[in-house]
């Protein structure tokens, strides 16, 4: 299916966009800083991807795609950069409005350590495979900054990101696919571990956690919110 990758795109964000209305949680009153931290985001991440795909750490099978490249990525790529995070932040915003209790208060530090000490671990002695070390390093030194900063809205965070790996599990799947023949988006087993959850590379679930992150620490830092636990 040509426009496979578009349509995947389309089916991410169209649920989380139409209850954006909802006058419960209003997430479209959050319109602005969400927009900004997607662009503060995405200066990280396009690059990156660039980057990785240029030097053949990942690929797109092009049967899939519509044919329209920007800086050298399909269209459908960076509209991923969009769809996805905003999927992510809707669920963040729901998590909070619905959820009074703060599930992770008591545990989310030593998740943190859990996750900072096995992923540099990782990284360390996985230094020539580049897509596990660069994401496991940066996201190790991205929990390690709010570990230190004793960042209010962390645990919270954390609580997202946990129940956005199911949606994230279903959307990856079908970019993974089942064979080469059916992969939207390719991996050189030479750059990752090979360890997967069906087909998904377990460094796309850190990949996950580092640009669902850096999304949330711009929108609460825009809207003034970046405290520290008392």
């Amino acid at each position: 299916m040509k426009y496979l990758y578009l349509l995947i795109d389309g089916l991410t964000i169209i649920g989380p966009l139409l209850l954006s209305f909802d006058k419960k949680v209003a997430f479209y009153k959050d319109w602005k800083p969400l927009f900004l931290s997607l662009f503060v985001m995405m200066l990280v991440f396009v690059p990156w991807d660039v980057a990785f795909t240029e030097y053949q750490i990942w690929g797109f099978n092009e049967q899939y795609l519509s044919g329209i490249y920007i800086f050298n990525l399909p269209i459908e790529e960076l509209l991923f950069f969009i769809v996805v995070p905003y999927a992510c932040v809707f669920i963040y915003a729901c998590l909070n409005h619905y959820i009074q209790s703060d599930v992770l208060l008591k545990t989310h530090r030593t998740i943190s350590v859990i996750l900072i000490i096995a992923l540099l671990t990782a990284a360390i002695f996985n230094v020539e495979k580049l897509y596990t070390s660069i994401t496991f390093f940066s996201t190790s030194m991205f929990l390690f900054y709010h570990f230190m900063k004793r960042t209010l809205w962390f645990s919270k965070f954390l609580l997202a990101y946990f129940v956005s790996i199911i949606p994230f599990i279903v959307v990856n799947s079908l970019l993974t696919g089942s064979s080469i023949e059916e992969e939207v988006v390719w991996y050189n087993s030479d750059h990752i571990l090979n360890i997967r959850l069906g087909t998904i590379p377990v460094e796309d679930l850190f990949y996950s956690l580092l640009m669902l992150g850096i999304t949330i620490h711009v929108f609460e830092k825009y809207r003034g919110n970046s405290k520290k636990f008392r």
